[in-house]
């Protein structure tokens, strides 16, 4: 069986975070044939599931970047690579001695999401709580209350390209620590930085999907760092034309933009599908 996994910001979606019209018909078709699809994304759960949901997403998927894999059949995580408080308590005071506000993702008993944060710093992140704080099944609350003994799975923040490259290079120094940025939605004055454990990864957690789910070949797309994992471990990977210039070097071929449906216009050729 061929799967093929998507990256969702910056290759399935469009600019606005969407799944579009032409690209919603693409999946619909492919899932009336019989095709394989799921999505490997450095989203958590809660911002994905209703996104996802109407369009046929019915595989195990990877979040997180590969911190976790989540079985919609039975609403079950697999392939847990968590952080501890100790590991990340030097990321933390360097975070906030940028001036940027690091939001600690946790996941707790009962397959509960929340989301602590210290105090909020700056517009573009207040924008940012209210938009986890919308998302249901996220809790969010204030830092002094994450609990020491917290399964944590990431930690992000937003901020200028200074302090966010600052950060990420304190990380490679950590050894159980790994850290993807890249240009935020809010604009290209901003850069966002997930850090997570190093032995997480979605090159990792696409080649347990393959062993799981009887996979002979693996088709990806993406369009960053946090892809490269996955194209390494990938039969086939596709960048689409927006991606970063070291990304699409590492493709087997450039395609499409992600906001002009790259993606789907390429399946619809590969799949003899109505153009």
């Amino acid at each position: 069986m061929e799967l093929i996994v998507f990256d969702l910001d910056g290759t399935l979606l469009d600019r606005a975070g969407a799944i579009s019209d032409y690209t919603r018909d693409t999946l619909a078709s492919l899932a009336g044939m019989g095709v394989a699809y799921t999505v490997a994304t450095g989203r958590t759960l809660h911002a994905s599931r209703d996104l996802l949901a109407p369009h046929g997403f019915r595989l195990p998927q990877v979040f997180k970047n590969g911190v976790m894999i989540w079985h919609p059949d039975d609403d079950r995580y697999t392939h847990q690579n968590f952080l501890t408080l100790a590991e990340i308590d030097h990321v933390l005071e360097a975070i906030l001695a940028q001036d940027i506000t690091p939001f600690v993702f946790t996941f707790e008993p009962g397959n509960v999401h929340r989301v602590y944060h210290p105090p909020l710093r700056h517009e573009v992140e207040k924008n940012l709580a209210a938009l986890f704080a919308r998302r249901s099944g996220v809790d969010i609350r204030p830092a002094s209350e994450l609990p020491a003994d917290a399964e944590i799975s990431s930690i992000s923040a937003i901020g200028a390209p200074g302090p966010v490259g600052a950060v990420a290079t304190l990380v490679e120094s950590e050894p159980n620590l790994v850290a993807f940025s890249g240009h935020a939605l809010e604009g290209e004055e901003w850069r966002w930085i997930d850090i997570h454990h190093a032995e997480a990864s979605k090159g990792g957690a696409v080649e347990s999907l393959r062993e799981q789910l009887g996979i002979t070949r693996v088709v990806c797309f993406g369009d960053s760092d946090n892809d490269l994992s996955m194209f390494a471990r990938a039969d086939e990977c596709y960048a689409p034309e927006n991606a970063a210039s070291h990304v699409r070097d590492a493709a087997t071929a450039v395609i499409g933009h992600h906001d002009e449906d790259g993606i789907a216009r390429f399946l619809r050729r590969r799949f003899d599908l109505a153009p």
